[in-house]
């Protein structure tokens, strides 16, 4: 089985190291760059699974970082970043992470985050059981884990790849956003219910579903195809 690529992009050495050394050790392929642009092109190059990615470098903002890299290709995101508080959480989750770990970490608990999220990635992505789905302007290729709209091939993060997925495969099902957060980011999630609110509306803008992808209130959310 070919081992996992993960980048840290980290300009704190001794925290590369780190995790360098505890992801080897579980059988990880680790890349460490120490700057953004550095990052950037190693990314880019490589293609790892998965990025672990730093808030605060010496040359371009890791929330700039995650940007860049969430319009280039499709990988999850986990930020790094010694800033806790809850605001800034969901600033680095709207720029397209995936997850979020405050410093000082576990090492432990960063491990398991990304075995979880790339388990979650692999079934999405592992999915086969149809080619392509067609939902109103929307087709759905689950085999390339990718979704287009009249023909033009849609810029979505993996979460709202998954979430923008729930919500075609069960039309008219009510969601809640615990429900959501449970089911797309998963038990151990640190976030709270408005990182939901914050990814429905990229995709509703995204996918062109204002009309389609409603708010139920005081509730959550539901798909109704016209």
């Amino acid at each position: 089985m070919e081992q996992r690529k993960i980048l840290v992009i980290e300009d704190e050495k001794p925290i590369a190291d780190i995790l360098k050394y505890g992801f080897e050790k579980e059988g990880f392929v680790v890349q460490c760059a120490y700057t953004g642009s550095e990052g950037f092109s190693l990314a880019c190059a490589e293609l790892p699974d998965l990025v672990l990615l730093d808030w605060m470098l010496p040359d371009i903002s890791g929330v700039d970082v995650c940007r860049m890299l969430t319009e280039s290709y499709t990988v999850p995101i986990i930020m790094l970043t010694a800033r806790g508080n809850v605001e800034d959480k969901l600033y680095g989750l709207e720029s397209g992470a995936d997850d979020y770990v405050t410093k000082p970490f576990d090492l432990r608990e960063v491990i398991a985050r990304v075995k979880t999220i790339l388990r979650r990635f692999d079934k999405a992505h592992g999915t086969d059981t149809e080619n392509l789905m067609v939902c109103g302007q929307l087709t759905v290729s689950e085999r390339e884990r990718s979704v287009s709209r009249q023909g033009k091939l849609l810029n979505l993060t993996p979460k709202e790849y998954e979430l923008l997925l729930c919500f075609l495969k069960h039309p008219r099902q009510v969601f809640t956003r615990t429900a959501l957060l449970d089911q797309i980011w998963g038990y151990d999630f640190a976030g709270d219910t408005r990182t939901v609110d914050i990814h429905i509306q990229r995709i509703r803008k995204k996918a062109g579903l204002e009309e389609t992808l409603l708010t139920v209130f005081g509730v959550g959310y539901k798909y109704v195809p016209q």
